[in-house]
Order: structure tokens, then sequence, then C-alpha cells
């Protein structure tokens, strides 16, 4: 079996895009380690790894404008869109698609098949 073939992609259901706050953040705790799903201030949404770039700040602390963050700590400010650092600073973050559905939040990862049952809580 290919590597390839051995990785399962799932979506798991965030919750209400209601409960998630606009120009925030809601955080879900994954086998991958804390992703941030952010709403923008017209509805779009968006899921990076919960840590900038550049030191690990947590992102979803950060002020959500446009359809950027800044980090908290040190005022970084990353692309939602992609979890790449704006210039002049360098840098990314894993970013993860996302959907919405009928006002439901939906968060896509890639398991391996060992861990993916763990990570979907079947």
């Amino acid at each position: 079996m290919s590597e390839t073939a051995a990785v399962r992609e799932t979506w798991i259901k965030v919750g209400e895009l209601a409960g998630i706050p606009r120009l925030g953040a809601r955080v879900v705790c994954t086998l991958f380690g804390n992703i941030a799903v952010f709403r923008t201030a017209d509805d779009q949404v968006f899921a990076l790894a919960d840590r900038c770039p550049h030191k690990g700040g947590p992102l979803s602390q950060g002020m959500v404008f446009g359809t950027r963050v800044a980090c908290p700590l040190h005022d970084w400010v990353v692309e939602l869109k992609n979890g790449r650092a704006v210039a002049p600073d360098v840098g990314c973050t894993p970013s993860f698609p996302v959907r919405v559905e009928a006002g439901v939040v939906w968060l896509k990862l890639a398991l391996e098949p060992n861990v993916a049952a763990a990570a979907v809580g079947v």
C-alpha cells in the first residue's frame, strides 16, 4: 500500500458558525495540536494551526482584521487564507480546509488509519 493511500481525510464538526465570534476564533483540540478556526467580519471561515510562525504565539488570541490575524505576542501578521506571514516577516503556519454547511462549520483533517478513529471519537 502506498503512503498516500494510507491517509484518510476526515471532516470533523466544529460547531455552529454563530458560536465563533465575528473577528474572533474558536480553538479545536486535535491529535495534531490546537487548531484555530477564525471568522471574519463577513463570515468567511479559515483554520490555522494555533501557533504563530515566529515564536509559537496563540493566533486564536490575536486580532482578526480583513483576512489576516495579528499575533498577540509580537504583532506578526499572518494571512488566514494560507498561514503565511506578511512581509517583511517570513514564515508559515499550517492551514486546514474548512467549510460551512447549513450554519455548521466543518474542519478537514488528513489522518493515518491508526489515528483516524481516535481523532473523530469513534
